[in-house]
């Protein structure tokens, strides 16, 4: 065992040597602590870095800064199995590890480009330190082109010692909520390599899931799915799957929702339409439901930078930028629903259900749902609301809102009710009670969830949308 004391990491961090694979995880945002925790569970030995003080103290006792599901069972059990271990510090974490996974976030700068500044500054650290052979994998979602970057800073600053090392492309395509089963139950696996080395050492990293070997945490008596396919590449090509399939999903949102915007020109029904649509095989009905707009950390920002890579390329992706507007103004058109439903928002009370950008996590990062609460507090409605995991997150950059025990609180007394994030909870709402309690009966279900004759039946005005207003 090697082993090192440090006190403000809450105990020693060590690999036990007898472990498959020795990992270093650097960085443990939603990507980084998945893939840790994951990656564990297989059976892997895993150290996960990261610079937040707080956040490794938590991880350190086998509790999570996140709301994911089954995260935080994975994380408790191999924190105490000993198998996931936390640490602020990368340079024992890297030195002592065959593969390290970079993970660390690549937030958007002002232009839309994406801040690779953490990667560089991790690509240093490792460089700097190491001097045995290293697989370092880019798992952050970065521009084509970073991987010949990192390859560079290692060799400029690994010169010296004699650091050997080789590069990887493995994009993440966890979705927020899903992300342990994304993880252990993929679609595929993209590794952009240069070295069969490097190659072979991923193949066999993720051995258990290629082969499904593992006993799967998520469904405790999981049936046998379909193998992942295992897909090699090189590094460019690795690079560039990751934000062409963000962006060509955004693009479907994008196009149904201008398909919605149609569909209440003309009287038709967007639901029938993306339903007869989703029918062909060739297009299938994924990403087919209309709303408000698509939000999160990926999307919005995976789709800005893959437009200002195209332009570095001299390329004009003019059909990502109509997608991106389509998007942005998804919310004036339902807040424009309102305005038109109220004739005057001021003063009115509106209760919204749901705050994080999708459900299942509560994540609020360029939530659509946020940007609605925006637009009304600028149309001076007092806005009362209710999300089951985001509301902590969201005091803090909304402090003025009034933030209710649950979605009944919420709708008493209110002359509108938005719904813009599809929580289940919601869906199974005694509405009726609803009804009885709001100064108006007026429902605007901005991602058309909620069953819309029954709302009528039960005297509301609802709203939705793309699809004709029920008598």
């Amino acid at each position: 065992m090697v082993e090192r004391n440090d006190s403000a990491d809450n105990g020693p961090v060590a690999f036990l040597g007898d472990a498959s694979m020795r990992i270093a995880v650097v960085g443990c945002g939603y990507v980084g602590l998945v893939t840790a925790a994951c990656l564990a569970e297989l059976g892997h030995e895993v150290v996960g870095v990261d610079d937040d003080t707080h956040k490794i103290t938590l991880l350190s006792k086998g509790q999570i800064p996140i709301f994911e599901s089954h995260l935080a069972e994975l994380v408790a059990g191999n924190v105490k199995r000993g198998r996931l271990k936390f640490t602020r510090d990368i340079v024992p974490a890297s030195q002592q590890a065959e593969v390290i996974f970079i993970c660390v976030g690549t937030p958007p700068l002002e232009n839309g480009e994406a801040d690779l500044s953490a990667i560089d500054k991790v690509a240093r650290a490792v460089a700097n330190n190491c001097q045995t052979y290293k697989v370092v994998v880019e798992k952050s979602t970065v521009p084509v082109r970073t991987g010949h970057e990192l390859e560079r800073i290692l060799r400029v600053y690994g010169a010296r010692s004699g650091f050997t090392y080789d590069v990887v492309s493995n994009p993440e395509f966890l979705r927020e909520g899903t992300a342990v089963e994304d993880f252990l139950h993929p679609d595929r696996i993209v590794i952009g390599a240069q070295s069969e080395k490097a190659r072979a050492m991923l193949e066999e990293l993720y051995r258990p899931i290629l082969e499904q070997t593992f006993k799967c945490p998520v469904h405790r008596n999981c049936v046998e799915r379909p193998k992942p396919r295992f897909l090699a590449t090189d590094i460019a090509s690795a690079e560039l799957i990751k934000h062409a399939s963000n962006s060509f999903l955004a693009l479907k949102i994008s196009y149904v929702n201008a398909l919605a915007d149609l569909c209440e020109t003309f009287g038709a029904d967007v639901t029938m339409v993306a339903e007869g649509m989703g029918a062909d095989r060739r297009i299938g009905h994924a990403f087919l439901r209309p709303g408000i707009g698509f939000g999160g950390f990926c999307f919005p920002k995976d789709l800005q930078a893959f437009i200002r890579i195209a332009e570095r390329g001299g390329h004009d992706f003019a059909l990502l930028r109509e997608a991106e507007k389509i998007n942005l103004g998804r919310i004036d058109h339902f807040v424009e629903k309102l305005r038109s439903a109220l004739w005057v928002i001021a003063d009115k009370q509106i209760a919204v259900l749901g705050l994080s950008f999708k459900p299942n996590t509560d994540d609020i990062r360029f939530s659509p749902a946020l940007a609605v609460v925006s637009r009304l507090l600028e149309h001076k409605a007092k806005v009362r609301v209710y999300d089951p995991k985001a509301m902590e997150k969201t005091k803090q950059a909304f402090p003025q809102l009034t933030y209710c025990r649950d979605a009944y609180e919420a709708a008493s007394g209110s002359e509108a009710l938005l719904l813009t994030t599809e929580w289940e909870d919601f869906r199974t709402l005694d509405w009726a009670r609803i009804r009885e309690s709001m100064g108006r009966a007026l429902v605007l279900d901005g991602r058309n969830f909620l069953d819309a004759k029954e709302l009528a039946a039960l005297g509301f005005e609802y709203h939705s949308i793309g699809r004709p207003k029920l008598p």
